[in-house]
């Protein structure tokens, strides 16, 4: 069984990404100012069987992971869980990804660990 372990690196807060040049008028009472899904240090482990590919939904998503986050970075977990690795990171079975939220994203450190 290959296995995962998803670590929340950092979380951005759109003032001190944009301080008050906001690139898009928000609406501030509808949306926080930073994810409040994830914490910095947070960790996920996720696993599958190594003869069955995760499922191309969200129903392999973590219990309290974002699901839109989930979606973003699956094409990076899978890579990792099934034995790749990327040739400009020196360490071998490690990513680092990030959600979509081009207001607060939230990046995430994925590596292969052993069972």
């Amino acid at each position: 069984m290959a296995k995962v372990k998803i670590t929340v690196v950092k979380t951005s807060n759109y003032n001190e990404m944009f301080g008050k040049n906001l690139p898009a008028n928000i609406d501030k009472a509808m949306l926080k100012p930073q994810c409040h899904v994830f914490k910095t240090g947070q960790e996920f482990i996720l696993s599958t069987d190594s003869d069955a590919p995760p499922s191309q939904s969200w129903e392999n998503c973590p219990a309290g992971f974002c699901p839109w986050a989930y979606a973003d970075i699956q094409r990076d977990i899978t890579h990792i869980l099934f034995g790749g690795s990327y040739p400009w990171i020196k360490d071998n079975g490690v990513t680092i990804s990030c959600c979509t939220d081009g207001l607060r994203p939230v990046i995430f450190k994925i590596e292969r660990i052993a069972d």
